[in-house]
C-alpha cells in the first residue's frame, strides 16, 4: 500500500493487522515529521520523498512477495515402506513429469492454452499485453528470459506444477520441455552449493523436520542462488503474518549425478543478468540431510543434497515404469495409461477420447483405445459404455489385418524387457522357461510360462505379469497345467485356448474374473504349436505323432493337414514346434528337427520350403531350430532361430534372408539371447521375443521387445 503522510496516520493503525497487507510505503514531502509515527509500524517499509527510491523499494519487495506466495509442493519417499501411500505418489509424480516432457505438443494444445490464459487475465491490460507478445513472438530460445519475467508465464507455470492441474501441465508441456533444454545446454559443471530463502508454514517446516534423512522432490521449479545474502533477503516475515517460519535451504549439487533434471546458472538468460539464479528442474530429487535451528537468530536452516534417480531404494520400481514409457516420445495412449494407473480415470478418458479425435477413422490404433476407454469404463462402473466400447473394439479388428512391415525396416537392436527378467522363479515379476506368445488387439501379451505351469498376461499399463490359467502347481486337473507350450486368445468367445503339452491336452479358459479351472477341449495328443482360422477352426501341431491337424467347431470333425509320416520329404515332418495361419489361411509349420520351415498352402498335401539354410551358408552357424514363427500381411517369414539365437527375415519367394535382432552370441545383454523360443509382434511393427533357454542351456526367462524404427 502506498499512502500519503498525513492520510497514513490515519488509517496505517486499522489496517495494520490485515493479512492481505504486506507492506506499506509512506511517500511524503516531510520525510523527518512522519518517521515518528510510522516507526511504531513494522509494516511500514520506508518513508520516502523520491519516485525512484519509490519505485526501487517496491520491486524489491515485490521480489519477496513472489517468494512468500510461493509455498512448496513436497513430495516424500519413505524408505523402508512399500510403495503405497506417500512413496506411491512420490514415484507417480516422478513418471507423470516424464511422461509428459516426452510427449510432443501440438498446435491444437497451444491454441487451448492461449484461450485459457486469455479469459483468466481478461480485463488485465498489463498481462493481456504480454499474452500477445507471448502468442507471436515466443521462441525455444527464449523459454528461460520469458520464465524471469515478472508476467503471467511465471505465475501460471509454477501454480499448475505445484497444484498438480495435470491438464494444464499437459498444456504447458512444450514450454517446460523448452526450459529443460535449455537448463541441459548450460548445465553446471561443478560441484556448487546454493540457497533459497523462503517462508513456509508451521506444518511444512514440522513435515521437514519428521522426514530427516530422507528423500524428497520438489513438483514445482525450484529457484536458488549461490549468494546466501541474496537468499537470505527473502527471509523477513512480513509483520503480522501468521504462521510463517523463515527457512534458509542449503543445497549441495553435483552436476555428475543427474542425467534428466539438469540445473543451471541461468543468469545470462535472464531479464536479470545480475543475478547470479541457478534453477532447478521440477521433480528433482533431494536427500533431506537436516533441519536445524540457526544460533544467532529464528531462521531455520535445511540442509539438503541433490540426487540421482539411482540413489534412492525406489530405483528399481522407478526404473521399471519409465521403461514402460519406452526411450523415446510418448503419446496420449501412453499418458493415458498412466492417468489410469493412478486412478485419474476422468483425465484418462479425455486424453483417450482426445487422440480417438486425431487418428484416421480405419487407424488401428483405435482398436486399442477402445479397448483401453472400456477398461476405464469398467473401473468406474460405466458397463454399458464399457460393452459399447469392446464392441466397436472388435468391429474395427475384424476389418483390419496385420499391417505389412516394410522389407527394410529396421528395429532396434537392445530389446527392453517386458516381462520376466529378474531370473527364474514364481514372482509376479518372473517367468520360468516360458515358450509361446500371443498379443491380441488392445495390445495384451499372453505368455505360455511353461515351468511354472501357468499362463501370465502382461499389458502395457501395467508394471507385473497377471496369472490368468493355472498357477496351482504342475499337475493335471481343471485348475493346473503341465508345462503348457503355447497359448491364443480366442476374441469371439473372450477365451484363452491353451496347449497343455504335459498333461497331454488342450484346455479353454475363460478371460472372465473370477475363473478357478479351465476345460478340456482335445485329449490325448502330445500338442505344441495352435492356430486359429477366421471360421474358428482350431489347429494343433502334435509333435509326437509329426502332424497338424485341424478341429472343428466343438472338434466334431478332425482333419489332418500336413504332416504324413516321420521324415524330411515334402508331405513330411519331424517334430512340428510353432504353426502359424496367414491371412490366406495357408499353414506354416517350424519342422524344428529338420531345420526348415515348410509353407502347406490350403488343401495341399505337402509343404513347400520357404526357409532353410544351404550347407554352404550355414558354416558358420548352427543348426536353425526354428521355435517362433510369424507372417505379415505381404507374406514376409519371420524366424525365431533357438540354434542360432536369433532372430531373422524371409522375403516371400526369396531364399535371402536378414537377421534383424539377436545373432551376438548366447548372453544376457541387451542385444543377446540364452535360447530364443518364440516371437510376435504386436499392430505398430514392434517386435516381443521370448528369450526363455532351457533346462539344459539355462535362460533369461524374459521377454524382450524391440522397437521399429
Amino acid at each position: 500500500m502506498i499512502t500519503s503522510g498525513s492520510l497514513g496516520q490515519e488509517i496505517v493503525s486499522s489496517i495494520h493487522k490485515l493479512r492481505q497487507v504486506i507492506s506499506i510505503y509512506v511517500y511524503c514531502v516531510d520525510k523527518q515529521r512522519h518517521k515518528l509515527w510510522a516507526n511504531k509500524f513494522p509494516k511500514v517499509k520506508a518513508i520516502i520523498t523520491q519516485v525512484d527510491e519509490l519505485i526501487s523499494c517496491i520491486k524489491v519487495d515485490h521480489n519477496i512477495l513472489k517468494i512468500v506466495e510461493e509455498p512448496l509442493a513436497i513430495n516424500i519417499f519413505t524408505t523402508g515402506t512399500s510403495t503405497g501411500g506417500v512413496n506411491g505418489q512420490f514415484i507417480f509424480s516422478q513418471v507423470l513429469i516424464d511422461c509428459l516432457l516426452r510427449l510432443k505438443s501440438t498446435s491444437k494444445d497451444q491454441t487451448e492454452l492461449i484461450t485459457i490464459c486469455k479469459k483468466v487475465y481478461e480485463g488485465n491490460t498489463f498481462e493481456m499485453t504480454n499474452l500477445h507478445e507471448f502468442e507471436n513472438k515466443y521462441s525455444p530460445t527464449k523459454a528461460l528470459w520469458w520464465y524471469t519475467r515478472d508476467t503471467f508465464f511465471f505465475k501460471a507455470i509454477n501454480a499448475v506444477l505445484r497444484s498438480e492441474n495435470i491438464h494444464m501441465i499437459f498444456l504447458f508441456r512444450q514450454f517446460i520441455s523448452d526450459i529443460q533444454h535449455q537448463l541441459k545446454e548450460n548445465q553446471v559443471k561443478f560441484p556448487i552449493k546454493v540457497y533459497r530463502g523462503q517462508m513456509i508454514s508451521s506444518d511444512e517446516l514440522k513435515r521437514l523436520k519428521e522426514h530427516c534423512e530422507q528423500f524428497i522432490s520438489m513438483n514445482s521449479f525450484i529457484s536458488t542462488s549461490t549468494d546466501e545474502q541474496q537468499a537470505r533477503v527473502f527471509l523477513s516475515v512480513p509483520n503480522g503474518a501468521v504462521d510463517l517460519e523463515s527457512v534458509l535451504f542449503e543445497i549441495e549439487a553435483d552436476p555428475s549425478t543427474v542425467t534428466t533434471k539438469p540445473f543451471a546458472d541461468i543468469s545470462q538468460h535472464s531479464e536479470y543478468p545480475g543475478e547470479s539464479e541457478i534453477l532447478f528442474m521440477p521433480g528433482s530429487i533431494f536427500r533431506l540431510e537436516s533441519v536445524m535451528q540457526s544460533s544467532e537468530n529464528s531462521i531455520w536452516i535445511v540442509r539438503m543434497k541433490l540426487c540421482s534417480d539411482d540413489d534412492h531404494h525406489l530405483k528399481k520400481v522407478l526404473t521399471h515404469m519409465k521403461q514402460q514409457l519406452g526411450n523415446e516420445h510418448t503419446n496420449l495412449q501412453t499418458l493415458g495409461r498412466l492417468l489410469s494407473d493412478m486412478s485419474k480415470f476422468d483425465l484418462a478418458e479425455r486424453y483417450f477420447v482426445r487422440l480417438l479425435e486425431e487418428l484416421l477413422q480405419n487407424d488401428p490404433l483405435r482398436i486399442d483405445l477402445y479397448q483401453d476407454l472400456a477398461r476405464v469404463a469398467s473401473q468406474t462402473s460405466k458397463f454399458d459404455q464399457c460393452m459399447e466400447w469392446r464392441q466397436q473394439a472388435i468391429a474395427l479388428a475384424e476389418q483390419t489385418v496385420i499391417s505389412d512391415i516394410p522389407l527394410n525396416a529396421k528395429w532396434a537392436q537392445n530389446g527392453v524387457t517386458v516381462a520376466g527378467g529378474h531370473g527364474k522363479g514364481n514372482a509376479t515379476n518372473q517367468l520360468y522357461y516360458p515358450e509361446g506368445i500371443f498379443i491380441d488387439d488392445d495390445q495384451t501379451i499372453v505368455i505360455a510360462d511353461c515351468w511354472n505351469h501357468r499362463i501370465v498376461q502382461w499389458r502395457t499399463d501395467n508394471t507385473n505379469e497377471e496369472v490368468v490359467a493355472g498357477g496351482h502347481g504342475q499337475g493335471n486337473r481343471l485348475d493346473q497345467l503341465n508345462c503348457p507350450t503355447n497359448v491364443l486368445i480366442d476374441e469371439k468367445t473372450n477365451t484363452l485356448i491353451i496347449s497343455d503339452r504335459g498333461n497331454r491336452r488342450v484346455v479353454r479358459w475363460s478371460r472372465r474374473n473370477g475363473t478357478r479351472q479351465g476345460e478340456i477341449l482335445i485329449e490325448n495328443i502330445e500338442c505344441w504349436g495352435l492356430a486359429l482360422d477366421n471360421q474358428r477352426n482350431l489347429y494343433v501341431s502334435d509333435v509326437e505323432n509329426h502332424q497338424v491337424k485341424k478341429y472343428g467347431i466343438g472338434n466334431k470333425n478332425v482333419i489332418l493337414v500336413a504332416g504324413y509320416g516321420l521324415g524330411s520329404l515334402a508331405d513330411q515332418l519331424c517334430f512340428p514346434s510353432c504353426i502359424f495361419l496367414d491371412q490366406q489361411q495357408d499353414l506354416y509349420v517350424a519342422d524344428t528337427q529338420n531345420n526348415r520351415v515348410m509353407k502347406w498352402n490350403k488343401g495341399s498335401q505337402e509343404g513347400t520350403l520357404v526357409a532353410k539354410y544351404s550347407i554352404l551358408f550355414n558354416l558358420l552357424t548352427y543348426s536353425m531350430s526354428p521355435v517362433g514363427l510369424f507372417v505379415d500381411g505381404q507374406g514376409t517369414l519371420y524366424v525365431a532361430e533357438s540354434g542360432n539365437n536369433r532372430v531373422t527375415r524371409w522375403p516371400q519367394g526369396s531364399n535371402q534372408t536378414t537377421i534383424i535382432v539377436g545373432g551376438n552370441g548366447y548372453g544376457e545383454a541387451a542385444n543377446q539371447f540364452q535360447n530364443v523360443r518364440g516371437l510376435s509382434f504386436d499392430r505398430h511393427g514392434n517386435l516381443f521375443v521370448v528369450d526363455g533357454g532351457s533346462g539344459f542351456w539355462g535362460g533369461n526367462h524374459r521377454v524382450q521387445r524391440f522397437s521399429i524404427e
